[in-house]
């Protein structure tokens, strides 16, 4: 790679810059010390976070040395959303954020090469700073009419609700992050989303103003869907980095659905492939579209990376498996149900006897009647963990607790495509 800033425009990484051309000349003579902020604001990272993590990734590979900070200090107070003033945390629940989002990070950078990464934290030089202390040797060399200018803060301050003191102070506190890695480690670059720019140039400034250095910023644009509907967002939810929160089978399923119109711009902003592989990737979504090689090299790509090569292997083995191309007997019993989650599996309670394979496919939701039910029975195109059932069954004929995978759940598939299922509770 012989400019990074070229690889990154390539995968249209870069949506704003101080001053691109100096930075390339400080990249070009490098390496850089450079660092990106992830705030616990919640107990996980998600997968917007995710391109600021994988482009200080990239950095890294092209030789230069980056500082992960998880902010133990700012995210006791959160930066201003549009919407509204933010909940404030207890201090212990977020410290224990602080370490899970710390270990989500660490796996995904390098700590040992010859740029190896470091992990800072901004609580150890905020909280031992006196309130008077920041006023004077940090607050001084903020000015209310840049500060006020910002999108954020301009919005809140329009609205009904406005803004408290601590939330307009956010951009004061993650530009003293920015002069104290400057001191510490020579850091003269910070990278982060398109709506961190105000935050972003708050620290280039206050390092000109006290240092009289010039340092730079970049950031990267937000990432969209061209459908109109918001980027990591499901009808369930947030995609989470979390295994806990979001199931790797449902985080591979996400990027195997992903819209044919934007899964090339998605291999260049969560990939490693080089221009040639997505070129190619990308040839194959055009001419067959149907088989969503690219969306199914995405979803491996991160699922392995984040969850691991056998997490990836059971997940694509549950994905055969529902649909009849595998063994389900073989899936474990955490990857079965997160794949049953996932289709929208009903939870019933029952007595000692199950209910009817009718009002299972009814209950299930896979048809919206008993006679739907009966019909697709009879029709021979239905299917209960993928053994079809027999045309010939009688309304009142059920399955027995024996048929009951891991001692709880029923695949239902109608047809060969629709899948459902029960979990016995």
């Amino acid at each position: 790679m012989t400019d990074i800033l070229d690889e990154l425009h390539w995968r249209g990484l870069i949506a704003l810059s101080t001053d691109e051309q100096a930075l390339r000349s400080a990249l070009a003579a490098g390496p850089v010390t450079y660092y990106c902020g992830f705030d616990p604001t919640a107990p996980s990272l998600h997968i917007g976070n995710l391109v600021q993590v994988l482009t200080v990734r990239r950095l890294q590979l092209a030789g230069h040395d980056p500082l992960a900070l998880v902010g133990g200090a700012t995210g006791l107070i959160g930066d201003p959303k549009m919407t509204g003033e933010r909940t404030l945390n207890d201090r212990d629940v977020v410290s224990g954020w602080v370490e899970r989002i710390r270990k989500q990070i660490e796996p995904l950078l390098d700590f040992d090469g010859p740029h190896p990464a470091r992990m800072v934290n901004n609580l150890d030089w905020t909280a031992p700073l006196s309130a008077i202390d920041f006023l004077r040797d940090v607050g001084k060399h903020f000015r209310l009419s840049r500060m006020l200018a910002k999108e954020s803060v301009s919005a809140r301050l329009n609205s009904d609700q406005g803004i408290s003191f601590t939330e307009f102070s956010y951009q004061i506190l993650q530009g003293m992050d920015y002069l104290e890695l400057h001191r510490r480690y020579g850091c003269v670059l910070q990278t982060g989303g398109s709506d961190q720019w105000g935050n972003l140039t708050s620290g280039v400034d206050l390092i000109h103003r006290v240092e009289r250095q010039s340092v730079h910023a970049l950031a990267t644009p937000l990432i969209t869907k061209a459908d109109g509907t918001k980027f990591g967002k499901t009808e369930t939810g947030t995609i989470w980095l979390d295994p806990e929160m979001t199931s790797p089978y449902s985080f591979f399923q996400f990027w195997v659905n992903v819209d044919d119109r934007d899964v090339v711009g998605y291999l260049k902003v969560f990939s490693f492939r080089s221009r040639d592989e997505i070129a190619e990737l990308e040839r194959e979504a055009a001419e067959k579209p149907a088989a969503r090689s690219a969306q199914r090299a995405l979803a491996e790509d991160l699922t392995s990376m984040l969850h691991g090569p056998d997490e990836t292997a059971k997940v694509i083995a549950a994905s055969r498996a529902l649909f009849g191309m595998g063994a389900l007997e073989e899936l474990d019993a955490g990857t079965l149900k997160a794949a049953l989650d996932e289709a929208g599996a009903s939870v019933l309670e029952t007595g000692e006897e199950l209910p009817s394979y009718v009002d299972l496919f009814v209950q299930s939701g896979l048809v919206d009647s008993r006679s739907a039910a009966r019909r697709a029975i009879s029709d021979g195109g239905a299917y209960v963990n993928n053994v079809r059932l027999d045309p010939g069954l009688a309304p009142e004929d059920r399955p027995a607790r024996d048929d009951l995978l891991h001692g709880r759940y029923l695949v239902l598939r109608r047809g060969k495509r629709t899948v459902g299922g029960v979990e016995i509770a």
